[in-house]
């Protein structure tokens, strides 16, 4: 069923064009002047306007010119007893989709409305599909399923187990766990195990937009809302139609958005920023967080209620440092990733390299592990990836791992009083060196592999520091 607006100062045709289309099943709403029907256009979503041309004070030219103003893809189409080409022709260029004279029968309006609604259907297709392939340009993000999510440690497993049970169902998830962790390939596979597996899988990054500007990506706006606003746009909510949502950093929300955001998640519905017609939508949410957002509730910063809306179904992923038996089987798993993005085709990890890896307290949890791994790729020389091709600040925890406690109290002492940064530095260095090269019974292979650095360049720093002379 579509929505059909009709205006003309002549009751009879007015009612009479009303009657025709409600006849075909359609919605009908009826102006007797512009000004009240674009008042209507704007409250109410139509689909297809007609309107007449010669009315007082506002005429329908000016009628057609203001639609087109608030919606560039509108359908509307003119009547009148007075036709002529030039205003058949000023007619179409402001955009209508057709123009036709009094008096017409039945059957010519209804032929013009079935084609209208068509175009309309057409138009609106479009606007979605660019508006989504938008968002996908803007993430750019490549499509994940539930076996790209790799794990094998005990947590892991009972992550998998819920996302089994849950994933077929239409309940809401809130995933929580630090940043890095892949709570975006959870809710991605959340989506894919659902029935909505076909539908849009739209991504909201809510930390990363301002409270103004996150509220029209979430619920569209309409043209003019606001300064910029240059036409109608469609909110993340209304593409995820049919679909899964993710709210990633959910934490970040202000409290005015929350409120929006409970109404949604309780009605179903909403209006577009500076809109008055209510949307209705159908979309299943997926929320995560980095933030523990019962403490927010306590403090009063997270609304108790939107809380539990959220949070139906929990699932926290554990970090990296948590499931360190995962990380040879996500190191493999990346090196086939990134093959392509690097062009280099390693195969494999030696297991010095790996050992250090293994010993890494990982901050930035599995996203970390992966950009290491595709900065170790591009510098190795071989089929392998060494512990010199790992990035300096990983080989530096290893190297300060390997030297005993006692043993770093001189370099921690060293005089800093007059003595420019280089100079400090180069003296941190000898003794991490000496250091070494005492633990490794002045053996310079072994030495240059405690260090993480070629053995070339193990000479030339001992010789600058006239360490071996």
């Amino acid at each position: 069923m579509a929505s059909v607006l009709v205006i003309d100062d002549n009751e009879t045709i007015r009612e009479g064009v009303a009657a025709v289309v409600a006849k075909e099943g359609h919605k009908t709403f009826v102006a007797a002047d512009g000004e009240s029907g674009l008042k209507l256009f704007k409250s109410r979503r139509i689909d297809f306007t007609i309107t007449d041309l010669k009315m007082e004070p506002m005429d329908g030219l000016e009628v057609l010119r203001r639609i087109m103003d608030q919606d560039e893809d509108a359908v509307v189409m003119l009547i009148t007893a007075f036709g002529s080409v030039e205003v058949a022709v000023d007619a179409m260029k402001l955009g209508a989709f057709d123009f036709i004279t009094k008096p017409f029968t039945p059957d010519v309006l209804r032929g013009k409305l079935h084609q209208a609604l068509e175009m309309a259907r057409i138009k609106k297709e479009r606007a979605r599909l660019e508006a989504e392939n938008q968002v996908l340009r803007q993430e750019a993000h490549p499509v994940v399923s539930f076996s790209s999510i790799v794990g094998q440690a005990p947590a892991m497993r009972e992550v998998f187990a819920t996302l089994e049970k849950v994933g077929p169902t239409d309940s809401s998830v809130l995933i929580s766990g630090d940043s890095g962790t892949g709570k975006e390939l959870v809710a991605k596979a959340l989506h894919d195990l659902s029935k909505r597996k076909n539908g849009p899988f739209i991504k909201v990054n809510c930390g990363a937009l301002a409270e103004t500007l996150l509220e029209s990506e979430l619920f569209g706006h309409e043209k003019g809302a606001f300064t910029g606003a240059g036409k109608r746009k469609m909110g993340r909510f209304e593409l995820a139609h049919g679909g899964s949502i993710f709210l990633d950093e959910i934490g970040e929300i202000s409290p005015a958005v929350q409120v929006k955001l409970l109404r949604v998640l309780q009605e179903r519905e909403f209006e577009r920023v500076g809109g008055e017609e209510t949307l209705s939508v159908d979309v299943r949410v997926i929320a995560a967080t980095n933030k523990d957002l019962q403490a927010m509730v306590s403090a009063g910063t997270f609304r108790q209620d939107l809380y539990y809306r959220l949070h139906i179904v929990p699932i926290r992923l554990p970090s990296l440092k948590q499931r360190t038996e995962d990380i040879e089987p996500l190191v493999q798993h990346f090196l086939s990733k990134l093959s392509v993005r690097t062009g280099k085709k390693i195969l494999s990890i030696e297991p010095e390299a790996l050992a250090i890896l293994m010993k890494y307290s990982w901050p930035g949890n599995v996203r970390e592990l992966e950009n290491v791994i595709e900065q170790a790729m591009i510098f190795a020389e071989g089929e392998k990836i060494s512990a010199r091709d790992l990035p300096s600040n990983i080989q530096q925890d290893h190297v300060l791992d390997c030297i005993p406690d006692d043993s770093l109290q001189g370099v921690i002492r060293v005089q800093t009083k007059g003595r420019s940064l280089p100079e400090i530095l180069d003296g941190i260095e000898k003794e991490l060196i000496l250091k070494a090269y005492e633990e490794s019974g002045k053996t310079k292979t072994t030495t240059a592999k405690l260090l993480g650095i070629k053995t070339s360049a193990l000479y030339y720093k001992l010789e600058k520091y006239g360490i071996d002379s």
